[in-house]
């Protein structure tokens, strides 16, 4: 096993840890540990929420979930020689629940949950149609997923990190902290919000304090959308074995990561839709001098997926196109489009006993593929959302005899405002 330079102890909370890590982006955060390129190492993470949502049956724990706290980081972590310009070369060797841990009350062990957030406390891709909050545990068992409140579903955990990144640079931050708040002044009130603004409150900012800590939480970024340094991406393909580019803006690049999940369909549909937890990453990291010039890397980090998903023969497909549900015409809205996808594949699934909250779910943790079908024929753009058949314990292709009719069981726990 790789030395573990960022250790966490699953009976402390993430302030109480050995290294105390961050949730808010902001190039001043000192680094907690160093590593020189070419070292391997193993990083423990802590699930987003840092063990406030919890193994039962209610779904108040994600109606009220502490949305400013988030997400826990572990890191940063400096390596030595990177300077801006260079890319930060990451490899993902391994990446798993929390080791030796196959039971206990923080997600990770051996269990994860996946959540929908109520629409005045974060919201989500279909928020309008799912305004409550809900919440579905997994159990792990063999490296599959199983639930009691999704039953005829199981399925292998695609497992990666949700997010990782390197530090902003000042210049860097004050441009998303300017453009962002340009967008929140469009529409103030809207619930959700448009976009979140740096928020002082719970902000972790590593070892910082006094008056540096005290400036940095009001500029400091939150973590919640992915940027020019990578950050919240959620792509379910940052899978074992793969190979991520990320460009460099400060010295040592401090590079942190977190928001582990067993598994995540495309484009994380609930926003909390991936199946949550904690658990280790072990990486390689190395450095390519000037390489944000050299390959034209200036923004956004590139990266060459790992080859560890599991692999499906059979899908079936549901397609959408930009139309408004009151069937107004949108011009090449793929982000509706895939809305109406999405909601086609929870009405089919309905057709078979589960609930929409139930078939929402699937689609958010299950490794469904999303694409982008069609993009130029005006005024419709096309999305699709391949729906793997061998995840269901049943048949759920179309047939003469009629869709198979399935015990939902107890259903997905809700709770309201």
């Amino acid at each position: 096993m790789p030395e573990v330079i960022f250790p966490l102890d699953s009976s402390k909370k993430f302030t109480d840890q050995k290294y105390v890590g961050h949730n808010r982006w902001h190039p001043d955060i000192p680094a907690n540990v160093r590593v020189k390129s070419g070292d391997v190492f193993r990083v423990d993470c802590r699930e987003w929420f840092d063990g406030a949502i919890v193994n039962d049956d209610s779904a108040d724990d994600i109606l009220n979930a502490p949305l400013k706290g988030v997400h826990v980081l572990s890191g940063p972590i400096a390596v030595e020689g990177a300077a801006p310009g260079d890319l930060l070369m990451v490899d993902i060797l391994d990446v798993g629940p929390i080791p030796q841990e196959d039971s206990g009350p923080l997600a990770g062990q051996g269990w994860g949950y996946t959540g929908i957030f109520a629409k005045e406390n974060g919201g989500g891709f279909l928020t309008d149609q799912f305004p409550d909050a809900y919440k579905v545990i997994w159990d792990f068992r063999g490296g599959v997923a199983t639930s009691r409140h999704v039953p005829g579903v199981s399925f292998v955990g695609i497992v990666h990190p949700g997010l990782m990144g390197t530090a902003p640079s000042k210049d860097l931050l004050a441009k998303w902290n300017t453009r962002e708040a340009a967008l929140i002044a469009t529409d103030p009130d809207r619930v959700p919000p448009l976009a979140l603004p740096p928020e002082p409150e719970f902000a972790i900012l590593g070892t910082l304090s006094g008056d540096d800590f005290e400036r940095a939480r009001k500029e400091a970024a939150r973590t919640a959308p992915p940027r020019e340094n990578g950050g919240n991406q959620d792509i379910k393909n940052f899978t074992k074995g793969t190979r991520v580019f990320y460009p460099v803006f400060v010295d040592g690049a401090n590079l942190s990561m977190g928001d582990l999940h067993f598994s995540q369909g495309d484009g994380e549909i609930t926003f909390c839709g991936a199946i949550e937890m904690g658990g280790f990453i072990d990486l390689h990291v190395d450095v390519i001098k000037g390489g944000m010039e050299t390959y034209g890397v200036s923004e956004n980090a590139i990266f060459m997926p790992g080859t560890t998903d599991p692999q499906f023969s059979q899908w079936l497909a549901f397609s959408g196109t930009s139309v408004t549900l009151d069937g107004e015409q949108k011009y090449l809205d793929s982000h509706l489009s895939y809305q109406r996808a999405c909601l086609h594949a929870i009405d089919y699934l309905t057709k078979f006993g589960y609930s929409p909250e139930q078939a929402y779910m699937i689609l958010g943790a299950a490794p469904i593929e999303g694409r982008l079908s069609g993009v130029v024929d005006i005024p419709n753009s096309c999305s699709t959302v391949y729906l793997p058949t061998a995840i269901f314990d049943f048949d759920v292709r179309p047939g003469k005899n009629g869709p198979h009719q399935i015990d939902p069981g107890m259903g997905v726990p809700k709770s309201s405002f």
